[in-house]
């Protein structure tokens, strides 16, 4: 089933089950596919890829995140609450997260591949890491442990 199809099936869901964060959630990861995919139709493009749709999922994702950590700071329990029950739901969508051991492996791989040796070779380290991660470890965290293993 793909992501669209199994996102219209959680909204009828959520509907039937009268639930408000669910619905309102999964409608929004909907309306940002649908945007996504019609500003790509002029190059040619009718429907978004697997990378793509990973890619949107990923950004709600971070700035769910962002928005926890910030009305956390400001004191805003409640709508860091809220924020954390739609976060839960988009990371039913994402695939799983990779643990700390096996980001570091993929790490020490791409160091290895690339020839990396100092901080200075982080962007071509990055580069790859990110490609190759992506949707399965946060960037904030690969740039933390890339840093770390250059410099260290």
């Amino acid at each position: 089933m793909s992501l669209k199809d199994r996102i219209s099936e959680d909204i009828k869901t959520a509907m039937k089950a009268k639930d408000k964060v669910r619905l309102e959630t999964v409608r929004s990861i909907k309306k940002l596919l649908l945007e996504k995919e019609v500003s790509l139709r002029p190059q040619g493009q009718e429907t978004l890829t697997e990378t793509q749709e990973l890619e949107i999922l990923a950004q709600l994702a971070k700035q769910r995140r962002d928005s926890i950590e910030q009305y956390s700071k400001a004191g805003r329990d409640d709508l860091a609450q809220q924020e954390a029950e739609e976060l839960a739901i988009l990371e039913e969508y994402l695939p799983e997260q990779l643990s700390d051991e096996e980001v570091c492996a993929v790490l020490d791989e791409i160091i290895a591949q690339t020839g990396a040796t100092s901080i200075k070779d982080m962007g071509k380290v990055m580069g790859a890491a990110m490609q190759q991660l992506k949707g399965r470890a946060e960037g904030q965290k690969i740039q933390a442990m890339v840093k770390d293993k250059l410099s260290g």
